[in-house]
């Protein structure tokens, strides 16, 4: 697929970095306003980090969604920084999204997803 500047991108980096429509209108949760569509991820981080963003505990996750680092170069989180927590949440929420948008679901962080009920 082509948008605009990019020839190979998802939706939503497509239009972060061409500078289009806000990242909301590319969301998996566009019909949901955008608050409530980050209160989802600071939820999960408060279940996977108690919610700091900065999180670097030494077992392999990191930042306030506990990305492991080749998830997160997978998804073009190493645009940001080469670990997690040295994104700010908002970078952190962009590629979490992109990985929820790959699996259909919450499936990356399935103990927190259970506890919240949100799908998998």
């Amino acid at each position: 697929m082509k948008f605009g500047c990019f020839a190979k991108a998802t939706v939503v980096v497509a239009i972060a970095l061409c500078g289009g429509a806000p990242l909301a209108a590319a969301s998996p949760n566009a019909g949901e306003p955008p608050t409530a569509r980050i209160s989802v991820w600071d939820r999960l981080a408060k279940c996977e980090s108690g919610g700091n963003w900065a999180a670097n505990t030494g077992n392999g996750y990191y930042g306030g969604l506990q990305f492991k680092r080749g998830t997160w170069a997978a998804y073009g989180g190493e645009r940001f920084g080469r670990y997690p927590h040295r994104a700010t949440r908002e970078q952190q929420i962009i590629i979490a999204e992109a990985l929820r948008a790959d699996q259909g679901g919450f499936g990356a962080w399935p103990a927190c997803a259970r506890k919240l009920g949100l799908p998998l």
